[in-house]
């Protein structure tokens, strides 16, 4: 397994609020997401704005597309984006047009494994080409003290063992990383945790050293 990469979701109600974060992380992340709250106050411009800021980053445009996989998928794509993020509640048509235009454009589909999915549906998006899916423990969840289980730990291991690489998000902190050596992760997605940092830079510090202590010392970047 390569080395995960560290993702920071901006979910700001205010482009010029995500953007000065972004200056201050761009440097000490591999990946800038234009988060679900942000994109529903700013729209495209989120995405362009995010990747004129970061020409060299992954950006992903975090829409948990639920139908018109296609022209959502040519939205986000044409305006910077390299991967873009479609519900698991979506029709499996929705993930196979979302995938096409992606193929396309070289970019990449991520599924957003919020609420109800099986693990038929994975075996399923995977069959069509998808490879990456989101673990995700919502603010909600989080808000209501659900913490890491061995139950979440089983379900990502047998997504693993299907073949999907997963980005992980829902408060995550550097003490955390431990819990996942096992696992195949692509990415750790922190908002939270770095914008609201008295110093983000020192805590995405932390994130890379736990990383390489426990993954060693060969990321996989690339932009797609």
């Amino acid at each position: 397994m390569s080395r995960p990469l560290l993702q920071l979701a901006l979910d700001h109600t205010s482009l010029q609020a995500a953007q000065r974060d972004v200056a201050l992380l761009a440097d000490h992340v591999d990946i800038v997401e234009a988060g679900t709250i942000l994109c529903l106050t700013e729209g495209l411009n989120a995405v362009r704005a995010l990747r004129e800021q970061c020409p060299d980053k992954i950006i992903v445009a975090d829409w948990k597309v639920a139908d018109a996989g296609e022209t959502l998928a040519e939205q986000a794509f044409g305006a910077g984006a390299n991967w873009m993020t479609i519900i698991c509640a979506a029709p499996l048509a929705t993930v196979e047009k979302g995938h096409e235009v992606a193929l396309r454009c070289g970019g990449e589909i991520q599924m957003e494994l919020f609420g109800h999915w099986t693990l038929d549906d994975a075996r399923e998006w995977h069959r069509i080409g998808v490879t990456q899916a989101i673990y995700h423990r919502g603010r909600d969840a989080q808000a209501s003290g659900q913490q890491w289980g061995e139950a979440d730990l089983a379900s990502m291991k047998a997504l693993s063992d299907i073949g999907l690489q997963l980005s992980i998000t829902g408060g995550i902190t550097p003490a955390d990383l431990p819990l996942f050596k096992q696992i195949n992760v692509k990415a750790f997605i922190a908002g939270r945790a770095l914008t609201g940092a008295a110093n983000p830079p020192q805590v995405a510090h932390a994130f890379h050293s736990h990383i390489r202590d426990i993954w060693g010392e060969s990321p996989c970047v690339s932009i797609r």
